[in-house]
Order: C-alpha cells, then structure tokens, then sequence
C-alpha cells in the first residue's frame, strides 16, 4: 500500500500493487492501468484519455484514489471505502480513432474490470462512453466488481440508475455531484479564512462535468464566475458571467458556444487564465498546468483543486510562500466517488436533495477539520488532509486488510 502521494509525477517510494502498460496493436497509442490498492478485493479509480498521458502520471493518479477512497470512511456507514486505482491513454479525446482505441483497451484489461476494478469517467472520457463499449464486451457494468460487496445488489444498481435519470435544470445529477463538492469546498474555505461568499470573484479553468457544476453551484451561492476557460480560450466578465446561459451552449468536450456570449463579454487568449483578477482560482480541467513557472501570475488568494494534481509540488511550496492557500485535489473532488459508493451502498437514496444535503454536510465537515489541523500543527492545507487520511487508512487496514 502506497499512502504518501506527491502532488506531480514523482517516483513512487512504496511500489503500486499492480502496473500494466498496454500498446494499441493498431495505432500504437499507449495505455495504462495502476492498482496502488485494494480492499476486499477492489479497487476504484476513473479512466482518463489524453495526448501525453503517461505511466508516472496514473501512478499519481492512482495514489490519489487511494486517499480519496480513505478520506470518506466511516464506521458504522453503509460504504466501505475500496482501494485506489487509475487508469489512462495517451490519446487525444477528438482523435477520430478514440472510440476504437478505448474499447481495445478496456477488453485488454476486462478481467480485472470484472473482478477487481471499478471505473468511471474522467478526463476525456464520458460515463455514457464506457457504459456503451462496456455492454458490447459483454460485462454487466463498469462497476461490477463491487457486486459481491453489496447487501442486495438488484436494489443498489436500481437505485444508482435511478440516480443517473436526474436532471437538474436539464444538467444530469451524476454530472453535477463533483462540482458540487467542488464548490462546498470553496465556501467552506472561505468561511475557515474569514473571508466573504457573496460577490468574491473565481476563475475556472475547464467547462466539463466538473468544472460547469463548480460554476453552477458557485454563482447561485452568490460567488461572481468572472472568467471560465475551455480549449479554445478564455471567456471573461469582471461583473460576472451568466454561468446558465453558457451550461446550456456546451458541447460534449465542454467547449462553449461564443454565439451566446453577451456584448459586455470578453475573449481573452487561453494562456492568459491565471492571470485574470480573482479572489479564486479553481483549476478544473488537466493535470501539472500550475509550474514554478507561471505560478507568479496569480493574483487568487485561495486556490481549490477540481482537476488531478493540477499544481505541482515547487509551484505549491513557492504560492503558500506568497500566502496562497492551496486546496488539494484529493480532498476538494472527492464528492464524485464518494456519492457513486453512497448512493450503491445505500446510504442516500436516489434522491437530488438527499446526494446534495449529503454531499454539502461531508465536504464542509472534511474541509473544515483540514484547516483546524493546519492552523493547529502550523502545516499546509495538505500536509494536514494526508495525515487525517493516513488516520483512515490505518483505521480500514486494521478492520479489512488490503487485499
């Protein structure tokens, strides 16, 4: 078991469980899946596709699930938190072989889906997606690994697919449960720092699933969304963007309609994203984009990671010297997970008041005890989240073992 996980691609002191580096027999691309751990048999973690993943990079990945999946135990709760795992593909998500690519790959490693990996969306790939290519290799999900550790299992995959049937405001409640968890993470933050919600201003880099629910839920608490970034640049307004208007226009790669831009918006270049004037800073769309290099842009006071491992580990050390307080990832885009294993479990129901009631209370519980144990050890914001999860992972070795 691996619980110590640096925030950039690092080599790993304790060696992950499983590593499988995979070639595509037809282009070439390639592919990866890393167990760091299991419980009870299984392990959670999404699948990504992006050009220049790499093998260090799901390792990372990987590690971070296995905090994740820590950081939400509780005793006496329906859900037993699993193991951590990652999977990934060097891919373009537009490559126009992508479908053909991800399906090659998820029937490579079919055996380990059925048995031991639960997966789901992530970077470049949607849940939609894998359910299809999941069906046609003739699996019953792509979370079927967990069946054998369910009190009834026909109840808990009806009441999850009832789950997925919610719309809110025509957006899917399993699209908007991370964002939301995104968000409570920033009000939270602000409360713990002292500082006001209504009208502080936040930046958002990416418009997918999680960074459009971030922007939902931030602005109907009050928050301005003063610029959001999608692949093709950077959509800004000082007064606030109208966040509804620009959900509605996306695409299925987040990417905005500029037809729906209003005359008091602003296109700026999408390299110019951190230097945009706000008071938060949520990075929601890749991986190391936050460097030593770039990191003197930010004007943000308070960073909260949506995306994986978005900051890396010199450029964190150099902002909370300049006094910029760094959410870490592994805490602040938790909600998904946690609420996929909730509502299977069943601890909620299928059910958009009782997944935001639910998410809300655990994220601004989690997030508030990771700044009382900063201020009080004098640590980082992260150096206090990795040692409560340490706490938990030693509390489920102890109850389940890692195998």
């Amino acid at each position: 078991m691996s619980v110590a996980v640096e925030n950039a691609p690092a080599k790993t002191v304790v060696p992950s469980l499983l590593e499988i580096s995979w070639t595509d027999p037809v282009t070439g691309y390639k592919g990866y899946l890393v167990i760091d751990r299991l419980v009870r048999g299984v392990c959670s973690g999404g699948l990504r596709m992006r050009k220049g993943c790499t093998l260090d990079e799901v390792r990372g990945l990987a590690q971070g699930m296995t905090l994740k999946e820590g950081l939400h135990y509780r005793p006496g709760a329906r859900y037993v938190p699993l193991g951590g795992a990652k999977g990934g593909i060097d891919c373009d998500p537009h490559d126009p072989n992508m479908r053909a690519v991800l399906k090659r790959f998820l029937q490579s490693v079919s055996a380990l889906v059925s048995a031991h990996w639960t997966l789901g969306e992530d970077l470049g790939v949607q849940q939609k997606l894998i359910d299809e290519i999941i069906a046609e290799l003739g699996l019953e999900s792509s979370v079927q690994a967990v069946y054998p550790l369910l009190e009834d299992r026909a109840a808990a995959t009806e009441r999850l697919s009832r789950a997925f049937e919610i719309d809110i405001d025509a957006v899917g409640l399993g699209e908007l449960v991370g964002g939301l968890g995104v968000a409570e993470s920033v009000l939270t933050a602000l409360d713990a720092l002292g500082r006001r919600r209504e009208g502080s201003r936040v930046v958002i880099q990416g418009f997918g699933s999680m960074g459009g629910a971030t922007a939902r839920y931030l602005s109907q608490a009050g928050l301005l969304v003063v610029g959001i970034s999608d692949a093709n640049g950077v959509i800004v307004n000082p007064q606030g963007l109208d966040v509804e208007a620009l959900l509605a226009s996306r695409n299925s790669f987040g990417e905005i309609d500029r037809a729906v831009m209003r005359p008091e918006d602003a296109l700026v270049p999408r390299d110019q994203w951190l230097r945009i004037e706000t008071d938060v800073l949520v990075p929601a769309a890749i991986s190391y984009c936050i460097t030593a290099e770039n990191q003197h842009e930010i004007a943000a006071s308070l960073i909260v990671e949506a995306a994986n491992m978005p900051v890396l580990k010199e450029a964190e050390e150099m902002l909370l010297a300049r006094g910029i307080q760094v959410v870490p990832d592994f805490v602040s885009n938790s909600a998904t997970n946690a609420w996929w294993w909730w509502m299977l479990f069943g601890d909620i129901d299928a059910d958009a008041q009782q997944s935001e009631a639910m998410i809300r209370r655990e994220m601004s519980r989690i997030v508030s005890d990771m700044f009382v144990r900063s201020v009080r050890d004098g640590s980082s914001l992260r150096d206090a989240a990795l040692a409560f999860t340490r706490e938990q992972l030693l509390a489920i070795d102890a109850q389940y073992g890692t195998a």
